[in-house]
């Protein structure tokens, strides 16, 4: 049911975290050289890379679990816990980027248009699972009154 808030919100929680996958993380330029990271760029990215992937498909998901609210909810908290992990994995290859990188001289480091897009996920999602609850109050308090 596309026509529902929390549908729209979902959708464009999926294509955020969609272009994630395929755009470049971080720019890393060093002695002449520039390597981009991406989510599948090398083996120490494997992990943002299942965790992005995750996260894509849980959204997508959660769209078609429109008659089944309460695990709507809980898949919305499951995304958002992913996205957590996400951030958590771009602090930590960062930190170790910048130590791995004392030695030498770093002539660039800039984050890329995909860093910031688990945080606008975050909060669609959270305005997805917000819009579901107020759904569910709905659906109960019409029951209640039957």
């Amino acid at each position: 049911m596309i026509q529902r808030i929390q549908s729209l919100y979902l959708l464009l929680a999926t294509a955020v975290m969609s272009l994630t996958l395929f755009l470049p993380i971080a720019t890393i330029s060093y002695d002449a050289q520039t390597y981009n990271l991406t989510a599948f760029g090398s083996i120490e990215t494997i992990w943002i890379g299942i965790l992005l992937s995750l996260a894509v498909l849980v959204p997508l998901v959660t769209i078609f679990l429109f008659k089944r609210r309460t695990l709507q909810i809980r898949l919305c908290a499951v995304e958002m816990v992913l996205l957590l992990g996400v951030l958590i994995l771009y602090g930590l290859y960062y930190w170790f980027t910048i130590k791995s990188f004392e030695n030498l001289t770093l002539d660039h480091l800039q984050f890329g248009w995909a860093a910031p897009m688990p945080v606008v996920a975050l909060i669609l999602t959270y305005l997805a699972s917000r819009a579901i609850f107020k759904d569910e109050m709905l659906v109960r308090s019409l029951d209640r009154i039957r």
